[in-house]
């Protein structure tokens, strides 16, 4: 037998043996950028726990929070590229992708609670945005909560006017940007993980995050004022490499969705839970003074930060824009 034939032989050797041990070792790289005792953070572990539990060990799942792979910016492009299979980022992240129309859950003042929002993420419209992102080498699973935000700076946010000329972080997003300008603030996008730091230092003078994040990220420590104003939502789409979900075997891809969905159920049924309780204890350390809303400062509020709706509209897209006002039922 010659040196080719011997190689081909024992590279056709090799593949067969290599063959059954990829289809029984999967590696699911989930990387996210919150802590993990977040709504999101939970999530993870749950469909982790699930995930290995219902492929019987098929399926391994790394879980990698707090930036430690990647910061906001870098997360989605490693996803697209292979290096991490599985993303939780904040749907502001998915307009710099050419699917602006993420971009509707940054609008403030859209929501009036939960149930509104279920009736976008859980409905025709939540699959439809969803569906955007195959063209773009991503296949959404699913939308998880964080939860509605509050304003947080080193003094106190009553009246619009309180945000005159303050350097407030925000995720990079035009509709954020849009908003903090309406308030009269000046917005600065800064990576989540850098967040701390620019407060403590002084870079910036505020932010805005769901009480579960400002507290994992001890952003308390360094913010004296905040108002509970729950003016926008902070919500996630739960993202793979869609050529990595596409070559799963049926049955595991079958077994993924499974422990995705009650993944999703478990975050989402805790992520109110887990921000009631960051508010409290954030309350209890005394280093932040909350101000609760008045109906009278709330709206406002609505007055300086409705019209975002229509001034944005063109790039979120204003038929979307026109059907959810018309889902939630309200005027346009």
């Amino acid at each position: 037998m010659n040196k080719l034939v011997r190689g081909g032989f024992a590279a056709i050797v090799a593949l067969g043996l290599a063959l059954p041990a990829f289809a029984q070792d999967i590696t699911i790289k989930f990387s996210h950028v919150v802590a993990p005792d977040t709504p999101k953070g939970k999530g993870a572990e749950k469909f982790k726990e699930l995930a290995e539990k219902y492929t019987e060990g098929k399926v391994k799942v790394e879980i990698y929070p707090n930036s430690q792979l990647y910061k906001d910016k870098e997360e989605l492009e490693a996803l697209q590229l292979g290096s991490v299979q599985m993303l939780a980022p904040s749907l502001a992240k998915f307009g710099p992708l050419g699917a602006q129309q993420f971009e509707l859950f940054d609008l403030p003042m859209l929501f009036d609670g939960r149930e509104q929002l279920r009736k976008i993420t859980e409905g025709p419209i939540g699959q439809e945005m969803l569906g955007l992102l195959e063209d773009k080498g991503i296949k959404g699973l699913a939308f998880w909560d964080n939860g509605f935000k509050i304003m947080s700076a080193n003094s106190p946010l009553i009246n619009t006017d309180d945000f005159l000329g303050l350097k407030m972080r925000i995720q990079s997003s035009k509709i954020l940007e849009a908003q903090m300008e309406a308030l009269g603030a000046v917005p600065q996008v800064m990576a989540f993980s850098e967040v701390y730091q620019g407060l403590q230092t002084g870079v910036v003078d505020g932010t805005e995050n769901p009480p579960s994040n400002m507290y994992t990220q001890k952003m308390n420590e360094v913010q004296k004022n905040a108002t509970i104003s729950n003016h926008g939502y902070l919500g996630y789409a739960v993202i793979v490499n869609k050529k990595f979900w596409d070559g799963l075997p049926d049955d595991v891809r079958g077994q993924l969705e499974k422990a995705m969905a009650e993944a999703t159920e478990y975050a989402n049924g805790i992520a109110e839970e887990e921000n009631s309780k960051a508010l409290q204890a954030m309350k209890d350390a005394g280093t932040t003074e909350f101000h609760e809303m008045t109906d009278d400062e709330r709206a406002e509020w609505a007055e300086v930060l409705n019209p975002v709706h229509k001034q944005m509209a063109g790039r979120i897209g204003e038929d979307l824009v026109k059907r959810v006002y018309e889902t939630l039922g309200k005027t346009y």
